[in-house]
């Protein structure tokens, strides 16, 4: 912070002098990942004051910390709340404003525990001694309690077991699940509100605080979501009732303000029969009957909706394909499908809260030369930024121009992309290219400010155009676009990403030489296809990507999704085997000759490692260029600063030596002992 307050001072001396854009310079890896990050907003229940977390990079501990700030509505009086050296999160006012709880892992407690401090500053003290971890806090309406989620503890057995390092475990059937509970918001004992050995997803309280709504699986594993169903009680976790019963798994869930209905999303057809749509929004009765779509036809692809203060309206943010806004639509079923945006632009609104006896909306947004700042909209008026975290990005930074393409896919359906411009962009002059694909599928690219994994900002300094396809199975672009998967993974998806790349060269915009192709997650499913597709890209990174779609079904821990794409099990009756095999790359890696990096997780649950491995020794094999780089511990995505920063550095170096025949300088950390060394020992590709 004192860098940037500097920096400020400098420029004031030199604006009479110096053309501001003068003064701004490229961003570099480390300004990119440094970009902090505001997330969980929550207005205070008079509407004056906004609580939100704010997230930054520790270079010392290789990670990242997150403090509670607090401002006023109106943008004035930023004050950090809170600065553990472990960090905080997920801030609760309680519902008289006198108090902020939140969840910390302080030196008194062994683990993650419910801390409570004064709105005004003071002590926090910790109200909870749960024996695990606690989380998704919630006070209850009169402030006498709070509610939070906890994994079931092990049983005395299983901990005398462990205690002799007896410790063999059942593959996926000993994964425990997570309860709900509550505990009195002075301190004492918790009680246990969910009935136990069942998993809760996730849980809302009602307005007036006399009935819960909680989602309850059968068990922690990720396919059992489909097998979820909501529930509603009283606050104690008595007289529990059924209110849903099929094979979708709904989510944000919450009761309408009279507690007679209750809303909530899933991917599923309006009829609830079927599975893998565009996200919808339901309502249904709590006291028995049928959902009902409130916005049919799946036009919408719905991520989170909230009530009204009379119940009249539900406000929902909803995903368009590059861009995300808010909208409202009338919560009558005779009513459904009259949706009216209430916000626009080239932009993606993110974290959001709503404050229903003021009517006022909170919410982030993410764009092209803003990460993320909050901003405030009351009723049908102008949003308004609340605080400004962020805006140092464009004072400092040269940042790309992003215009959304359209273009025809080979079939002639439209198909729609984001491209980002060098920053010395000229007219008639042809760039380098990087393509990057979104991971899901069932997601898409959006206006807004990305950050380290694709690194578009530092690319385009360094002279690259970036092109950020949302080719088919992408979502936000109807039903009929997204299921093109259905039966056949890569039926279309492929090719819409070609005819992009196509589209630009047609444009003059880019140098169909001079290309690199990389993705993380379903995007690395899409690199591992494209290098058997064409040989027209001079190199490649494929990060977390399957390459064989049968042992892939079986080492992830996601299958519910990937049952339709090939229209069955690999190990059924009649298993759709030719089709797993024709859309694995793995049975095509004879055909590749783009010099390809691949990059993976050691722990990755997701995209299992031994995908990368089949896919390494694939290549190897078969003489193409190509390493495996593994991070240690490391799930489905690198969280560590210096992991980070390795791959942005070891794909650099890897598109400069294969795009470009360039020579590529690596950055270092700030922590860094010796720049030379770790240049050298990165093992950059040469």
């Amino acid at each position: 912070m004192s860098r940037r307050i500097l920096g400020l001072g400098i420029l004031v001396l030199l604006v009479t002098a110096v053309p501001l854009a003068a003064q701004r310079r490229a961003m570099t890896i480390i300004d990119l990942i440094d970009i902090p990050g505001l997330i969980d907003p929550r207005i205070s229940p008079d509407g004056s004051e906004v609580l939100y977390v704010r997230r930054d990079t520790d270079w010392d501990a290789n990670g990242t910390v997150s403090h509670i700030w607090r401002v006023a509505m109106d943008g004035s009086g930023t004050v950090q709340m809170t600065n553990g050296e472990a960090g905080e999160s997920t801030p609760r006012w309680s519902p008289d404003g006198s108090r902020i709880a939140f969840v910390a892992n302080r030196h008194d407690t062994e683990r993650n525990q419910v801390y409570v401090m004064p709105t005004r500053g003071g002590e926090a003290r910790a109200v909870s001694e749960h024996p695990m971890p606690v989380g998704s806090i919630m006070w209850s309406a009169d402030g006498a309690w709070i509610y939070f989620v906890a994994v079931d503890e092990k049983s005395e057995a299983e901990k005398a077991r462990e205690a002799v390092n007896d410790n063999v475990f059942r593959y996926e059937e000993d994964r425990r699940p997570s309860g709900l509970w509550r505990l009195p918001s002075e301190g004492g004992p918790a009680e246990r509100v969910s009935e136990p050995g069942t998993m809760v997803r996730g849980y809302s309280l009602s307005r007036d605080g006399t009935m819960l709504l909680v989602q309850v699986s059968p068990s922690a594993l990720y396919d059992d979501l489909l097998n979820s169903e909501l529930w509603v009680m009283a606050p104690d976790g008595s007289g529990a009732r059924q209110i849903t019963d099929n094979h979708v798994g709904e989510v944000n869930a919450f009761l309408a303000p009279d507690n007679g209905h209750a809303l909530f999303i899933a991917n599923t057809n309006d009829e609830l029969s079927d599975f893998y749509f565009n996200q919808r929004l339901f309502v249904v009765p709590t006291d028995g009957g049928d959902p009902v779509s409130v916005l049919p036809g799946g036009s919408f692809d719905v991520n989170a909706a909230m009530w009204s203060r009379d119940g009249r309206t539900i406000f929902f943010r909803a995903n368009t394909g590059v861009r995300q806004q808010l909208y409202s639509v009338p919560a009558d079923a005779s009513d459904a499908g009259r949706a009216e945006p209430a916000t626009e632009g080239d932009h993606a609104v993110g974290a959001w809260d709503y404050h229903p006896a003021s009517g006022t909306h909170l919410f982030s947004i993410n764009n092209p030369t803003n990460a993320g700042d909050l901003w405030a909209m009351a009723g049908s008026g102008s949003p308004r930024q609340v605080t400004r975290v962020l805006d140092y990005l464009a004072e400092e930074f040269l940042l790309p121009r992003v215009e959304a393409v359209q273009y025809p896919g080979e079939d002639g359906v439209q198909v729609e992309g984001l491209i980002f411009y060098p920053i010395d962009y000229q007219e008639g002059v042809r760039y380098p290219l990087v393509v990057q694909t979104h991971g899901g599928p069932p997601s898409s690219d959006k206006f807004g400010f990305s950050r380290s994994s694709n690194y578009e900002a530092v690319l385009a300094s360094r002279g690259w155009f970036v092109f950020k396809p949302n080719y088919r199975g992408s979502t936000g672009y109807g039903d009929d676009f997204l299921r093109n998967m259905i039966g056949n993974y890569f039926d279309q998806a492929h090719k819409d990403v070609m005819a992009g790349v196509d589209h630009l060269v047609d444009r003059g915009l880019v140098d169909g030489d001079r290309m690199a192709k990389m993705g993380w997650s379903a995007g690395g499913h899409m690199t591992n296809k494209i290098i058997t597709y064409t040989d027209r890209f001079k190199a490649a990174s494929s990060g977390a990507g399957a390459v064989n779609w049968m042992s892939m079904y079986a080492q992830s821990d996601v299958r519910i999704y990937r049952t339709p794409w090939f229209g069955g099990t690999p190990w059924s009756e009649d298993a759709p085997i030719e089709q797993y095999m024709a859309d694995s790359p793995l049975f095509d890696l004879h055909k590749v000759v783009t010099p390809t990096l691949v990059l993976v997780g050691e722990n990755d649950a997701r995209v299992p490692m031994p995908q990368s491995v089949e896919l390494y020794q694939g290549l190897k094999h078969n003489g193409v260029p190509t390493h495996l780089y593994v991070a240690p511990e490391q799930g489905h995505g690198w969280v560590e600063l210096q992991q980070r920063l390795f791959k942005a550095n070891v794909e650099l170096d890897w598109y400069y030596q294969w795009v470009l025949d360039e020579e590529y300088e690596w950055e270092t950390s700030p922590v860094h002992p010796d720049r030379k060394a770790a240049v050298t020992t990165a093992g950059g590709g040469r």
